[in-house]
């Protein structure tokens, strides 16, 4: 099992010591990723759920902040959870995304994508709200020609995107293509997970039926599609309170990440949470990091 972490902006503060602190510690203890939330713009009467989002929230940009960290940290991996794939442009996307991935040597590799749930989103980037799952099956698509393409340049004319001869550079760290997640708590997602995902990321309000339904529902469509369904990586969230035994009955239902929240909002609590949860669920501290070469490069 593998165990991440998430950091909310909008409860925990757009303050840069604070998430660096956060994201160093959280690599201190072993964990394998930090993933960052998005809402690109709010508005009052927007809600989530049974809620209503106070439109003051700061969500700070998922990928700006991941790039951040990835400056003061050695080891962590960068996700979303989740970029709204259908509001953003794949051509830009494609380049930022390798970017943050081939300066961070290779740790631009948890990108959870999903469609969002608020129309106001929508107007504001100018898409129509009804279109976005199938403009995001699109940008999937994008993302990976872009990322494949060689000096010849890629074409590509759908329904939303259409280029002819586009050449994208820097490709990602050593690797053809970034994986992506899929995100979100609907059977639609389960398929596109099956059919273009590396991996499925449910929301948490579903009924252990309905999760079992929409994973085996991810599976065979993966399988309909030619892919390996055991290849698809199956994430969820968790409670700082888990134990091993939630762990084991976890991994029992196929699930090989699981995406954990500080609780409190005070860096030393957090540090005491994450350090315990680390202790209690045996995750492996990484080991030290050489000290840099004070030599010149010849």
């Amino acid at each position: 099992m593998k165990f991440a972490i998430s950091y909310s902006s909008p409860y925990q503060g757009v303050d840069p010591d604070k998430l660096v602190a956060y994201a160093q510690h959280a690599e201190s203890c072993g964990f394998e990723a930090l993933y960052l939330p998005e809402h690109i713009v709010l508005y009052p009467g927007a809600t989530f759920g049974a809620g209503e989002l106070p439109p003051t929230l700061p969500y700070a940009d998922p990928l700006d902040s991941l790039s951040f960290v990835a400056a003061a940290t050695h080891r962590i991996l960068l996700g979303t959870g989740v970029l709204l794939l259908p509001y953003h442009h794949p051509v830009i996307l494609a380049k930022r995304l390798a970017t943050i991935d081939v300066l961070s040597r290779g740790r631009m590799r948890l990108l959870t994508v999903g469609l969002g749930t608020l129309p106001g989103q929508a107007r504001a980037v100018g898409v129509d709200f009804s279109t976005r799952g199938r403009r995001a099956d699109e940008a999937i698509d994008v993302l990976r020609l872009l990322w494949a393409g060689g000096e010849a340049g890629v074409s590509f004319h759908g329904e939303f995107f259409s280029f002819d001869d586009l050449c994208s550079f820097p490709k990602p760290y050593g690797t053809a293509a970034l994986p992506i997640h899929i995100g979100g708590s609907s059977r639609a997602a389960a398929r596109r997970a099956g059919k273009r995902g590396d991996g499925y990321f449910p929301g948490g309000a579903l009924t252990p039926d309905e999760r079992a339904a929409q994973l085996d529902l991810a599976r065979s469509t993966a399988l309909d599609a030619g892919r390996d369904p055991q290849a698809l990586e199956y994430t969820r969230w968790g409670s700082m309170e888990l134990t091993r035994e939630h762990v084991e009955a976890l991994a029992a239902q196929g699930v090989t990440r699981i995406v954990v929240a500080a609780a409190s909002t005070e860096p030393d609590e957090q540090r005491d949470e994450m350090s315990a949860f680390a202790q209690r669920l045996g995750i492996p501290a990484p080991a030290a990091i050489p000290a840099p070469s004070r030599n010149p490069r010849p």
